[in-house]
């Protein structure tokens, strides 16, 4: 649903949830003067950390990302869901920084920039902690990293202090709070809020008991006083249509009102999540004995639009959202910053933004990548040639396909929609046994779906396969597609994905092959992604010949 202006006949505005929608799991927050910036994880797709901009809270463009060179991050040997974990972006004396953890690579670790756009430095290490460290800036201009340790119901918070110009560690690192009690006690931020330090972390795992609690004290290593109840929570309510909130961030607005933005999933019937953990937002309300309190201490968030009071008594417009999708598009160009050799591939890639058209909710891929497209694990720019074909990029898939855990080639972007529809025309002749290329909706190595060209048998085939756990299922659509050109579409809906092909793009055929939605949802196959639709070749072992896709176009689908 997209964000709508205010309503003239409602005593305050209007605003949809969630505000990014799709995998866009743990957003951190700020606002610097009027403007807003937002970060979410990226786990093991590169470039890492998306980076979002808004002038309202409400309505929000991608600028690009934050990891764009292989000297930031290389996640080419890392597994499913891991990589990049929670971000955390702060902005302090003229500086932006953004913290985070590389799991199963370097661990903690901070980059600075100038400018939100970059470039950003190449990553400062930092040495204690487990996952999900955050940086707070005390009035006295001391900087302390605040991270999750330890594991399961022995998480726990431990915070020391550093230096932020060099990463030289000033302190030694001491355990602050456990909580209550619970497991997986992460995702922490300390404010100082009113003259009193505020430190909030996610609790309960990211599952049904997932919940946002928070303490406080007068000093930012406590002792701290626990909130009796959590300060966001859907724990309980099992109709609710939003589930498993947390890992939450606080940002104060322009005005003095006070805001969380906060990861949810929104099952669809039967429990299962296919776009993953998104990005919602919810007011703050500080109570008379100065507790945070979100829907009048309920802790409850609704999805869809939602009616909010104007919290500080001065009205407020949102942004329209129909004025001018591209040219905010084009505010973002280059955004996604520039490095050395191959390096600066991704960030050389989201520099061709422009080309890229985008009108409310559907992106149509012309002439190069734009922010909004990611890859799985790394960027090859040798294999994404806007050259060779004009109209046409050529995709040269790698020897690895959707099934390894390694860098196969995927562009790709997120679904954002339940029903969605991505279509393709490709031209392709493969020349291996088993190469292939086409048109792919993926969740991790063990879920994903598949259609597209391939040789089969010495002959030339549209072929779809479904991969669910353990379970492979593949099917010849098409035993002799036509020569040349032929058009794709991948269809998904609330209860899966199916896929149909057309020789002309006007007259299409239902393939009879469908991808239940369980298979490419992480209450099945694991993980903390949801799933990214895009294209992907692979030479089944060895290098692919270049296949080209033209008329690249993603869409919402409207219920009938």
């Amino acid at each position: 649903m997209t964000n709508r202006p205010s309503l003239p006949d409602r005593p305050g505005f209007v605003y949809a949830n969630p505000i990014l929608p799709g995998y866009y799991p743990d957003p951190s927050a700020i606002r610097v003067g009027e403007d807003y910036y937002l970060v979410t994880s990226s786990f093991e797709y590169f470039p890492g950390v998306p980076l979002f901009h808004s002038k309202d809270l409400f309505n929000w463009t991608q600028l690009g990302h934050i990891l764009t060179r292989r000297s930031q991050i290389d996640l080419r040997t890392r597994r499913s869901s891991s990589g990049i974990y929670a971000s955390t972006l702060r902005h302090h004396d003229g500086q932006f920084y953004m913290i985070t953890t590389d799991v199963r690579g370097i661990g903690n670790f901070y980059v600075t920039a100038e400018r939100p756009e970059g470039p950003w430095s190449d990553p400062i290490p930092l040495p204690h902690g487990n996952i999900d460290p955050s940086l707070f800036f005390d009035d006295d201009g001391r900087a302390y990293v605040t991270a999750q340790n330890g594991a399961g119901y022995e998480s726990h918070i431990i915070q020391y202090e550093i230096d932020p110009a060099t990463g030289e560690v000033l302190s030694e690192p001491a355990a602050i709070w456990r909580g209550d009690e619970g497991p997986w006690l992460e995702g922490p931020h300390l404010y100082k809020i009113r003259g009193r330090y505020y430190l909030m972390a996610a609790s309960g795992g990211t599952s049904v008991d997932h919940r946002e609690i928070i303490a406080r004290g007068d000093n930012p290593y406590g002792p701290f006083e626990d909130k009796p109840e959590p300060f966001l929570t859907h724990r309980g309510l099992k109709d609710h249509p939003v589930q498993c909130l947390g890992h939450a961030d606080l940002v104060e607005d322009a005005r003095g009102d006070w805001w969380a933005v906060f990861l949810a999933m929104r099952p669809v019937e039967g429990g299962y999540s296919p776009l993953g953990r998104e990005t919602f937002l919810a007011p703050v309300r500080w109570s008379e004995d100065g507790w945070p309190e979100i829907d009048n201490d309920e802790g409850r968030v609704t999805a869809g639009e939602k009616a909010v009071p104007v919290l500080s008594g001065e009205r407020r417009e949102t942004a329209d959202p129909t004025a001018g999708e591209k040219s905010r598009l084009a505010e973002s160009r280059g955004a996604a910053g520039s490095g050395d050799g191959q390096a600066a591939a991704a960030g050389r890639a989201a520099a061709n933004a422009p080309k890229e058209e985008a009108s409310g909710e559907e992106v149509e891929l012309r002439g190069g990548f734009g922010p909004q497209w990611a890859f799985l694990r790394d960027y090859e720019e040798a294999r994404y040639d806007w050259s060779e074909r004009p109209g046409s990029l050529a995709l040269r898939g790698s020897r690895h396909s959707l099934d390894d855990e390694a860098a196969a080639a995927f562009a790709c972007l997120r679904q954002r929609h339940l029903r969605m529809e991505l279509s393709a025309a490709l031209d392709y002749e493969p020349v291996r046994e088993g190469e292939r290329a086409g048109i792919a909706a993926r969740l991790n190595n063990r879920g994903h779906f598949f259609v597209g060209l391939a040789l089969e048998g010495g002959r030339r085939v549209l072929l779809a396969e479904l991969r669910d756990g353990e379970r492979l299922e593949r099917a010849v659509i098409l035993p002799r597609p036509p020569e040349g050109l032929l058009h794709l579409k991948l269809r998904a809906d609330e209860t899966g994905y199916g896929c149909a092909c057309s020789a002309d793009g006007a007259e299409w055929t239902a393939a009879d092959f469908f991808a239940p939605v369980s298979a490419l949802s992480p209450e099945v196959n694991g993980g903390f992604t949801g799933v990214c639709v895009g294209l992907h070749a692979s030479g089944a072992g060895e290098e692919a010949s270049p296949a080209y896709y033209s008329r690249v176009r993603y869409a919402p689908r409207r219920q009938s």
